[in-house]
């Protein structure tokens, strides 16, 4: 039984944040009805099938959302959830007619989450897009990667999970808790350039500060040479922060720098561009499992930078449990963790797979559910 135990979600499919949402609901035990559309329907260049991982956990219910009766249906199961969340363009699920105002006339406690890059309105609201464009626009791009350098940033980390998949989850789950408080239901805007600009609000106190100025390579964060990535002698590479000077003493007494006068100066910003050149050659001299058995676990704030397979295998990783394989799939544990709700997440559901037990669920009769999951052409 996970935290969330006894709270119904729908979620319209998907891809990117949406999804990911579900499945942090999901995974804290929430039962995530995902409509899914029918079979042989999709055209998804992205659809990963039984490999997906953001719809571990789910309940799967396969639809034509074009069927008037596939709507009337899902309008049912929509009276008795707890929140509705969805990933369309601005204006797509009024058209289905599964709209916010449709759904919250017949279930007034809904919560009804609406997951977009640029938001529901604005002059941008409609147009295409991707994690990229949004972290683009809205600053949280500026900072990643060095100077003279194109800005890069992970992957779908920043904008899709970060400022949309983690906002949206927090967002449902404040809207749940204030119905349960006697509030009414509502529309939760989740829209990642707005999440990706929250999530600045840290950096710019230090800009306000004038420790991020927004020149780059010039700020606390991403023009020291204590702070940062290191390539080594074997291509790998490794991180430093040694942002306090303690850990910077540190470091420089494990790097053997530590009468060097040249790196007495740590926080003038005219020394960082020669000393990252230092720092640069003297990580190139060896391979990284050197600097791994000299830094690692020291408080000279090192880690190594590993890749997936490599991270499921670290001492640290595998006594926390936090990768594991199922399937046959790498995938990641349930975070965070609850001291009195521990919650194993269920497997990636076939599409449709729970389709008639929820129709059941529903009220339907054996007629109506033969109908509604007919094969289509």
């Amino acid at each position: 039984m996970g935290i969330l135990s006894g709270i119904r979600i729908i979620e319209i499919a998907g891809i990117g944040p949406a999804p990911f949402c579900g499945m942090l609901l999901a995974d804290m035990g929430a039962d995530v009805i995902l409509v899914e559309r029918a079979a042989g329907k999709s055209g998804d260049p992205l659809d990963m099938g039984d490999k997906n991982i953001t719809n571990r956990g789910k309940r799967s219910l396969a639809l034509d959302l074009k069927d008037p009766q596939a709507i009337a249906t899902l309008l049912k199961l929509i009276d008795g959830a707890d929140a509705l969340i969805e990933g369309m363009r601005p204006g797509v699920m009024e058209r289905l007619g599964l709209g916010p105002d449709t759904c919250l006339a017949r279930n007034p406690k809904l919560i009804y989450g609406r997951m977009t890059g640029w938001g529901q309105d604005g002059p941008l609201a409609k147009a295409a897009g991707h994690d990229i464009n949004y972290i683009g626009l809205s600053g949280a791009l500026w900072y990643s990667g060095a100077p003279e350098q194109p800005p890069l940033a992970p992957p779908t980390l920043v904008g899709d999970i970060g400022g949309g998949a983690l906002y949206l989850a927090m967002g449902v789950l404040a809207g749940v808790l204030g119905v349960r408080n006697g509030g009414a239901g509502q529309v939760v805007d989740a829209a990642i350039v707005d999440g990706s600009a929250n999530m600045m609000n840290l950096l710019l106190s230090l800009h306000a500060a004038g420790m991020m100025p927004t020149r780059r390579g010039e700020g606390l964060l991403d023009g020291p040479h204590w702070y940062g990535s290191y390539v080594c002698q074997d291509g790998l590479s490794v991180t430093i922060g040694a942002l306090e000077p303690q850990f910077y003493a540190l470091l420089l007494e494990k790097l053997g720098l530590a009468g060097d006068p040249e790196f007495a100066r740590p926080y003038d910003k005219r020394c960082w561009p020669s000393l990252r050149l230092k720092l640069t050659a003297l990580f190139l001299s060896q391979p990284r499992q050197h600097w791994t058995d000299l830094l690692e676990g020291s408080d000279a704030c090192y880690a190594p930078v590993l890749s997936p397979v490599e991270a499921q295998a670290h001492p640290h990783m595998a006594a926390r449990a936090i990768y594991s394989e199922r399937d046959g799939v790498l995938q990641a544990a349930p975070a965070p963790r609850f001291s009195a709700a521990a919650h194993t997440p269920g497997a990636v559901p076939r599409r449709g797979a729970h389709g008639a037990e929820i129709l059941r669920e529903a009220g339907c009769s054996e007629a109506q559910i033969a109908g509604l999951l007919a094969p289509r052409d």
